[in-house]
């Protein structure tokens, strides 16, 4: 009912949310007479303020259409290599590629980057993508929103994620493949790549995991408190809603985004509130480009996506209350997910040191579990000064953190691979 009531506001907003947008267009729009009355300026900066707050935010484009590398340009396609019902998997081409002339190519390591499953789109590590197709080929896992797939596709739960992992090691090739995963997916990679591993089959040749709750007993944050203070069942009974009529997973158990978001944004609502008096201020000044700043963060930011109900729910319950993974009690239909198997994966764990989501400790804790992979190929680095976004986004990940994983890949891109015992 809740899902349905705010379809309701939100229908009832639009003539409103259309309205400011046109007032804001003719009272900012250079050369117009209504530019030129007085308060001009602040009603045009009200209005588009107003309607960005009650605007419907689609999910970005990821916009990557050409590369610099060492000065020159090359042009970047995006095609999608498989799709699932809850997933696409997606490679950013180097038109360049197939002319053979860039960087030796065939020296080039595919990467594949599994993107969160946590509310927000795939979008949101289009920094990450960018700076990784410098010297790599690049996939990534682009999730569906799940109020956009039909019930009739069956559900999707936690298990199906790491199949899904899986499916796409093997169809890139796990032969030469690096694993990149960011905040939420280093749990079921790493379960993804130790159920391989006990099985036999041949696994990528590194896995770089960066800010996730491998083992949220590690210094938890508010985000983990949230997630142990109530039973499972006040998250069903709560923030579990129906899709409504009006979208094509009409019927299907979702965590709405809309949740999500207020979720988001009731962490630092000091913040987000100054936020949108600057970017008024900047406005009414003319400060065209810290609006525009404010504009492409909050684009991404305010674009959120429903979880599957099923999904959603076990991951509570086995990452955040019961800590299957780190006890060695989890099962993934009827295999124990053990990661001392893991034998020719070399492992890198990136940190941020005020990062408030995965508290310093909670993505290490997978050297403690990864046993069988040797004392040389296993390596951690935190960021100094970084937050969670900053580990994988923006000038940190840029300058600091890519540099690393750009060598750690190299080398274990270069090495002979270990066999299992």
């Amino acid at each position: 009912m809740l899902y349905q009531m705010h379809e309701l506001g939100r229908a009832w907003m639009a003539p409103m949310t259309y309205w400011a947008e046109a007032c804001a267009k003719m009272f900012g729009a250079q050369g117009g007479w209504l530019s030129s009355l007085p308060g001009a300026a602040q009603t045009a900066a009200g209005c588009e303020l107003l309607y960005r707050i009650g605007k419907d935010y689609e999910k970005p484009e990821f916009g990557i259409h050409s590369i610099d590398i060492d000065g020159t340009v090359y042009p970047v396609i995006e095609r999608e290599m498989a799709r699932k019902p809850f997933c696409r998997l997606l490679r950013f081409k180097r038109y360049a590629d197939d002319a053979g002339n860039l960087r030796d190519l065939k020296e080039q390591q595919p990467v594949l980057v599994v993107a969160p499953l946590s509310g927000h789109h795939a979008t949101l590590l289009r920094d990450t993508v960018r700076t990784l197709l410098r010297d790599h080929k690049v996939y990534i896992t682009d999730w569906v929103d799940a109020r956009m797939v039909p019930v009739g596709d069956g559900e999707f739960s936690l298990d199906d994620y790491i199949e899904y992992v899986q499916d796409f090691i093997r169809q890139i090739g796990a032969e030469t493949l690096h694993v990149v995963s960011v905040c939420q997916p280093t749990v079921p990679v790493l379960a993804a790549i130790s159920l391989m591993a006990a099985r036999g089959e041949t696994t990528p040749r590194s896995m770089v995991m960066m800010g996730g709750p491998i083992d949220t007993r590690q210094n938890p944050t508010k985000v983990n408190d949230l997630a142990t203070h109530e039973p499972l069942s006040w998250f069903e009974d709560n923030l579990i809603q129906h899709v409504p009529a009006n979208y094509s997973g009409h019927g299907r158990r979702v965590y709405p985004g809309f949740l999500q978001h207020g979720g988001f944004v009731a962490m630092n609502p000091e913040r987000h509130f100054q936020s949108h008096w600057d970017f008024y201020m900047h406005l009414v000044k003319g400060d065209l480009d810290d609006a525009a700043a404010h504009r492409r963060f909050y684009d991404e930011y305010n674009a959120v996506l429903d979880m599957p109900a099923e999904y959603y729910l076990q991951t509570v319950r086995i990452v955040f209350q019961e800590h299957l993974l780190p006890r060695g009690e989890w099962d993934v239909r009827g295999e124990r997910v053990d990661p001392s198997k893991i034998h020719r994966t070399a492992l890198l764990t990136i940190e941020g040191e005020l990062d408030d989501i995965s508290g310093q400790g909670q993505t290490r804790a997978a050297h403690t579990l990864c046993t069988g992979i040797a004392e040389e190929d296993r390596e951690h680095l935190t960021v100094d000064g970084a937050g969670h976004y900053g580990i994988f986004s923006g000038r940190r990940w840029r300058t600091q953190v890519y540099p690393q994983v750009r060598d750690f890949i190299a080398r274990h891109a270069e090495r002979r691979v270990p066999e299992a015992p």
